[in-house]
């Protein structure tokens, strides 16, 4: 990246690209620009330079930093009545918002400081040259160089790896230490750090396939796909809720967290896993069962964010749009396509055509997504049922037959009450002939809300009181359509149809494009799971990489177009690939392959005269230094309590919740207490509500595609990790079980080491604990006192060493 995009990340680009650059061009451009009849009051918004200085006021347009310095967003906000811009209608919440954001974070703007006319001139694309970016051309093998040290590598991935660093003039870290290895393949595995007993098992196993057997043993257990299933998720970007101004919750949204998880522990082929997201309900089937997972798979699609208080049913089906190919294009592709919803693409081969041709396939499909009509709702949904025999779990308890017709009763009686509501306002509004005050409307609104949210319990079960099994997802309408060509992105001014297709770059020349049955899903869902694309495996292999190495060939996972960084390893990334798609796109065996690596294996030891050549370990001399994340850190600290509910979570509190009841409070009030103890892939993700434990520690946007999550250490994860009561109980809890062990006290602390860092302590670890317990516990060290005072000072001592282990660095990072 050089130029003007040099100080503007991949994620600030996409924001500018998506959120800033089309409101400029189709608000303010017209008067504001070079292409201006008449450049009013002298501010000019087409260049970075000319929005920074700001016009004829003196004002800066917009401060780097400091919204209260930026004049624009002043003006958007209409703060003042002789700056109201634009002039006519104030912007959406949405949009001042995104300017906000937008400026907090640094006003990133990828413009050239001194282009003459931003709006003068197509930018002509050339799809020939473009298909020569190294993404854009098929992965192949190459031969690996020839290497000074022939002993070291054990693999092909050793292989280039030892090319790259060598090439530096770097020398490789040793081995790391047994101990260390398989607390690191634990936590990369399960996301929990092994026992005592596997880390004593793997030690005394000195056979040549110690390691590889540990390896197989994790990716064996149930506890895999709940690790790797929440990465997937934070692609995806899951949550229940819609976010935005309306926080509308999605009850159903589980059944797809469960089918990801389900999706890793048996190792699906990532080509199908890619295949039945995008159009699993117009896939072959083998059995109901096989079908309903097939149709919860396509909630991918349904799970994005949404603005539901939109009154305009078009812009809100569009902007749908926009989400779902923007969550396609990141996630699978490793694209941004979406940044050409209102013009070509600025810096990839991609044009609003391409855009458009995709737009069709999905306004040909209907996304369901089930909420019920609310104030501010404006857009609801139902939702997909399954067939009864599907074998899908319900997530809700079954009622009786009497208890479902009191529920009918119940919004009946509410029905009719609404309906009375309205009859009254009418006559009201006729007798004093006038339309309806606002307090009228509310009456009316209160009134169906209340019937609209017994609906969606009734909804639920069957007559006889049974759990129905709805899901959230995509079906084709039954008669698809095509897009036109929205000019800037508007749908007041459309253009030509465009047949729905597919991306021209990531197509031969000769090869067709157009589609002409059907939405397109299905051959969209080929298209990307082509052994033949040359993106999507690489793409894979990518996060795959980086999540067990600590940073991807590829270091801007969601973004591999001209703006994304270039592979540090290019020929290892395409033997990657190759290699996932030789092996049945299996998961698992690329994880295998990468962790038997002696890359993956190496310590993380620090080297002076490396660091030297090579601070961000580009060239991989040594493993990457990790912090867990959040979900490890929490599940971490319960399991060393002894406390950590295994059972996977039957459905959701969100799903019990109920869309449109008021149980919020009483959710967030039970998932945060110490009872609630399931693995935290099953904590709720309300969107712009996520669970406190979670967000200290950096958990992602759910609104967004997360390839790399922002690693933090902060003050207040210290203070999180000292005063928060699910912390103190975590540490009561590891002490209560500490003192359940056989043994002396200084036994018990000596486990607990065993427990908490998967080693035993050194000789001066060992001296100071003993120092802590003579200086706190003097009553157990020298027989005086009650007995009852003894234990109670062996408690709390107990305590708080429990909790200084689980606070500590080496608890929260993995070498």
């Amino acid at each position: 990246m050089s130029g003007a995009h040099a100080e503007v990340s991949a994620d600030q680009l996409q924001f500018f690209e998506k959120n800033i650059r089309p409101v400029l061009v189709e608000h303010c451009y017209k008067c504001h620009s070079a292409a201006s009849d008449k450049i009013k009051g002298g501010l000019t918004l087409d260049t970075k330079q000319g929005l920074q200085l700001g016009g004829e006021s003196g004002h800066a347009g917009v401060t780097p930093g400091s919204v209260g310095e930026s004049s624009i967003y002043e003006a958007m906000t209409w703060q003042r009545d002789d700056m109201q811009m634009p002039p006519k209608n104030k912007l959406p919440e949405e949009v001042i918002s995104n300017f906000k954001k937008w400026i907090e974070m640094g006003a990133p703007d990828p413009r050239e400081q001194t282009v003459a006319n931003a709006t003068g001139g197509r930018r002509e694309i050339n799809m020939k040259e473009g298909r020569q970016h190294w993404s854009f051309q098929k992965p192949k093998l190459s031969v690996v160089p020839e290497l000074k040290d022939a002993s070291w590598a054990r693999s092909t991935i050793d292989q280039w790896v030892q090319a790259g660093y060598e090439k530096a003039g770097l020398k490789p870290a040793p081995d790391a230490e047994r101990r260390t290895l398989i607390r690191r393949i634990a936590f990369d595995l399960t996301g929990l750090p092994p026992s005592p007993e596997e880390v004593e098992a793997y030690l005394k196993d000195t056979s040549p396939q110690a390691t590889e057997q540990v390896i197989q043993q994790y990716l064996d257990s149930p506890r895999f796909g709940e690790r790797w299933g929440r990465y997937w998720l934070d692609v995806a970007r899951y949550g229940e809720s819609s976010g935005k101004e309306v926080n509308v919750l999605y009850p159903h949204a589980w059944r797809y967290r469960d089918y990801v998880i389900d999706a890793f522990n048996r190792d699906k082929p990532y080509d199908q896993f890619v295949k039945e997201q995008i159009a699993g309900d117009l896939m072959r089937h083998e059995s109901q069962r096989d079908q309903a997972e097939k149709i919860v798979a396509t909630g991918f699609l349904a799970i994005g964010s949404k603005g539901h208080n939109n009154r305009d049913r078009r812009q809100f089906t569009m902007d749908m749009v926009d989400e779902q190919i923007d969550a396609i294009s990141q996630s699978m592709l490793g694209l941004t396509l979406a940044c050409a919803r209102c013009h070509d693409h600025k810096f990839d081969p991609v044009t609003q055509r391409d855009y458009y041709a995709l737009a069709g396939i999905f306004l040909s499909s209907e996304t369901l997504y089930g909420t019920n009509r609310q104030l501010q709702n404006n857009n609801p949904s139902s939702l997909i049922e399954l067939e009864p025999g599907a074998g899908q779990i319900s997530g809700l308890a079954s009622i009786s037959a009497s208890e479902y017709a009191e529920l009918k009763q119940r919004y009946e009686t509410a029905n009719a009450s609404a309906e009375e509501a309205e009859r009254a306002v009418l006559a009201q509004r006729r007798e004093r002939r006038e339309n309806n005050n606002a307090a009228d409307l509310l009456r009316i609104r209160a009134a169906r809300d209340r019937s609209e949210a017994l609906k969606a319990d009734l909804d639920q079960f069957y007559d006889d009181g049974s759990v129905r099994s709805l899901a959230m997802g995509v079906l084709d309408r039954d008669l698809p359509v095509n897009s036109p060509l929205l000019v800037r992105g508007d749908l007041k001014q459309p253009g030509d149809v465009v047949p729905r297709g597919l991306v021209e770059v990531l197509c031969a020349e000769d090869e067709p494009r157009n589609i002409s049955q059907g939405s397109g899903r299905l051959d969209l869902a080929w298209f990307i799971a082509s052994s033949d694309n040359p993106l999507t495996a690489r793409v894979m292999v990518n996060r795959i990489w980086s999540k067990l190495m600590g940073a991807g060939i590829v270091t801007t996972p969601d973004n591999f177009g001209f703006m994304g960084q270039k592979p540090s390893h290019p020929e290892l990334l395409d033997y990657l690939a190759i290699s996932f798609v030789k092996k049945g796109w299996s998961v698992k065996s690329m994880i295998r392959e990468i962790m038997l690596s002696r890359s993956y294996q190496m310590a993380s030891t620090y080297d002076v005269a490396n660091y030297a050549v090579d601070p961000d370990n580009k060239w991989h001399w040594r493993m990457n230094q990790r912090r867990l994340d959040a979900e490890a850190l929490r599940d971490s600290m319960l399991a060393v309590a002894g406390t950590l509910n295994l059972y996977p979570v039957d459905g959701s509190p969100v799903a019990r919740a109920g869309e449109g009841r008021e149980g919020l409070v009483t959710l967030f009030r039970d998932i945060s207490t110490p009872s609630y103890n399931y693995r935290s892939i099953y904590l709720p993700i309300l969107r712009d509500q996520i669970p406190e434990f979670l967000t200290v520690f950096d958990f992602p946007d759910a609104s967004l595609v997360n390839g790399e999550r922002d690693t933090t250490n902060v003050p207040s994860q210290s203070l999180f990790l000292m005063n928060n009561p699910q912390v103190l109980s975590a540490a009561d809890a590891f002490a209560e079980r500490l003192g359940k062990y056989p043994g002396t006290a200084l036994d018990r602390l000596h486990y607990a080491y065993q427990l908490a860092f998967s080693r035993v302590p050194s000789a001066e670890e060992w001296t100071a604990i003993k120092s802590f317990w003579s200086r706190f516990v003097p009553e157990a060290t020298e027989g005086k006192g009650s007995q009852q005072a003894k234990d109670r000072a062996q408690k709390v001592a107990l305590s708080a060493f429990c909790q200084s282990l689980l606070a500590s660095a080496e608890f929260r990072y993995l070498n």
